[in-house]
């Protein structure tokens, strides 16, 4: 059992590992004011430091593969609330990377998200149909692609390789969050998005907490005036939230990691969260290409 001593974990293979998870049986928001004309921080000098938080350029390249496992919840605030269990496994490789859960219960037995660095691919909760999580991350590829899924837990996150991503960072100034003060990193691909997305780093120690997607799509308008007035915005918010550092084999990384996605679309909202509580950090692990492909 992957629960054992990570001496034994180790000599594992990842779909082991993934065999067992899946039988298995089993967000306080960032205040938008308090951003001061004088917070003044180039990009570079703010990516640098944060990478000084994670560890010394030495432990950073000792890492070549990671698979961190633990416990996770999955809560729906549908039409009231429901609840599910589980287990979730985030492993990544380079560019490629991937975060799978498996749930105790029929109705939602698994979520996975991988690229494995050439497609973005997702489970099915029914034949040809993803999740709304599943759904979103398919149809919004460049949270995968640009490694930015899972934050620097995943050795595909970008800050720790600019040079190959090579976006564009625009230091956005300070805000407030829980008594704390942030630094925010706006986060263009090179590629484009749709998604306006900015990055959240604790003004002290600079370690990435939070990142924010936001998208906004209007309906096209009708053939006439009726189906124009049925016409409405929908809103999309993913939020990624990181906290509990410690520090494992000479990297400090988060041991919580929450994920909330938000949506409200034609008078209907979709909001769920799912918190993983990582316990096990197995590096340099051989881990195929094959496993960061989860379609179907």
């Amino acid at each position: 059992m992957f629960i054992s001593a990570v001496g034994r974990i180790c000599k594992l293979s990842l779909v082991s590992i993934l065999l067992v998870l899946i039988v298995w049986p089993s967000p306080a928001a960032v205040v938008a004011a308090n951003t001061h004309a004088d917070d003044k921080m180039e990009p570079e000098e703010l990516v640098a430091k944060h990478l000084e938080s994670i560890g010394t350029p030495e432990a950073r390249a000792a890492i070549r593969t990671r698979a961190v496992v633990g416990v996770c919840s999955a809560t729906f605030r549908i039409k009231g609330i429901s609840q599910a269990q589980g287990r979730v496994v985030l492993a990544s490789e380079g560019m490629k990377n991937l975060v799978a859960m498996a749930f105790n219960t029929n109705e939602y037995p698994a979520e996975k998200i991988g690229f494995d660095g050439k497609s973005v691919t997702a489970n099915y909760q029914r034949p040809g149909q993803y999740s709304v999580l599943g759904d979103f991350l398919t149809g919004n590829k460049v949270v995968s692609k640009e490694g930015l899924l899972g934050g620097s837990l995943s050795s595909a996150w970008p800050l720790l390789d600019l040079k190959t991503k090579n976006p564009h960072l625009r230091y956005a100034g300070t805000t407030k969050s829980n008594d704390r003060r942030l630094h925010k990193l706006e986060y263009l691909p090179r590629g484009g998005s749709d998604l306006r997305i900015m990055l959240f780093f604790d003004s002290e120690n600079f370690r990435h907490v939070r990142t924010e997607y936001q998208m906004q799509v209007t309906g096209q308008l009708g053939n006439d005036p009726t189906q124009s007035h049925r016409q409405t915005q929908s809103r999309y918010s993913m939020v990624e939230e990181f906290s509990d550092f410690k520090q494992e084999q000479g990297l400090t990384l988060p041991h919580t990691y929450k994920l909330q996605l938000m949506i409200s679309k034609q008078g209907a909202t979709f909001d769920a969260e799912w918190v993983s509580n990582l316990s096990q950090f197995i590096f340099n692990g051989a881990i195929e290409t094959k496993e960061f492909n989860v379609a179907g």
